[in-house]
């Protein structure tokens, strides 16, 4: 274990949070927020919108703590994971326990202001991000997991402003747990060559040869998912063009994704942030648009 300065230890638990790598906040963030627009009908309260905010940017840094805690053997074995701070030693797996407790305590007092559903859903939302690191042992497609824990935001931003959890929410989860499996699919098929050494398992292994058309079926689902619940809430022409700009990257995405090249693959799962910004977008300004008429 090294001797670091404060300054020096405080930046290594920024690492250990990926505040330098926002990409996973945003693919955490996106969903939630759509669900908050819809659930609110176009206006819904800054308050809540303001906690889910900052409670995803916590759960995301608590989620990524566990992950290199639950990885710190492994970590060391992958390219581009090998200096990260717990598998290069230079924080502990008992400072990072303490890191990840203390991140999601602070979320847990974020909601406190509401409503018991929303409490109650929290606890899944946490079991759901503390576990999934470990699901790489032993599901064979750990990214449908991780749509469901990065997906979570949904029902709990119907339940804090509805008070209920409605089917198109669900609808919505199920969504996002098939966009998950496509953005995923592209992150692991970069490190598909040390995760056949090291055993973990992937979706990116586990499609094999049809990776690249597993991930386009599965943006088409989320596509047909999402339409079906824009629709179902009355959204219209503005809305669809929104996804439609959605489609569009996806097919862009092909392009990048289809040699198997590790940098473009990788190109095309940070590029996934401009997907559910599009689908957001497209919600945010029908819903504008339908106000104003």
């Amino acid at each position: 274990m090294m001797s670091l300065t404060f300054s020096e230890r405080m930046s290594e638990y920024g690492k250990l949070m990926r505040i330098d790598k926002p990409i996973g906040t945003l693919l955490l963030l996106w969903p939630t927020l759509w669900a908050l627009w819809v659930a609110g009908e176009g206006r819904p309260s800054l308050l809540v919108v303001a906690i889910f905010v900052v409670g995803t940017f916590l759960m995301r840094s608590a989620g990524c703590v566990i992950n290199d805690y639950a990885d710190k053997d492994f970590d060391g074995h992958v390219e581009r994971t090998r200096n990260r701070p717990l598998a290069a030693r230079r924080v502990t797996p008992k400072e990072a326990l303490l890191l990840a407790a203390g991140l999601a305590l602070v979320s847990l007092l974020l909601i406190l202001p509401l409503n018991g559903l929303t409490i109650a859903l929290s606890v899944p939302a946490v079991f759901l991000a503390g576990s999934y690191p470990y699901t790489k042992r032993f599901l064979a497609i750990p990214q449908a997991y991780l749509g469901i824990a990065f997906g979570f935001g949904i029902p709990m931003g119907f339940a804090a402003l509805q008070g209920d959890v409605p089917a198109v929410a669900w609808v919505m989860l199920v969504a996002n747990v098939f966009w998950a499996v496509a953005y995923d699919t592209e992150y692991a098929m970069v490190d598909r060559p040390d995760d056949l050494k090291i055993g973990i398992k992937t979706s990116a292994i586990t499609f094999g040869r049809y990776d690249v058309a597993a991930v386009m079926t599965c943006y088409a689902v989320t596509l047909a998912l999402i339409g079906w619940a824009g629709l179902h809430t009355g959204r219209g022409a503005v809305f669809l063009a929104g996804l439609a700009v959605a489609a569009g990257i996806m097919v862009y995405h092909y392009t990048l994704i289809c040699e198997r090249d590790r940098p473009k693959c990788f190109k095309a799962f940070l590029h996934n942030n401009w997907v559910g910004g599009a689908i957001f977008a497209g919600w945010v300004l029908d819903y504008l648009l339908a106000s104003v008429q």
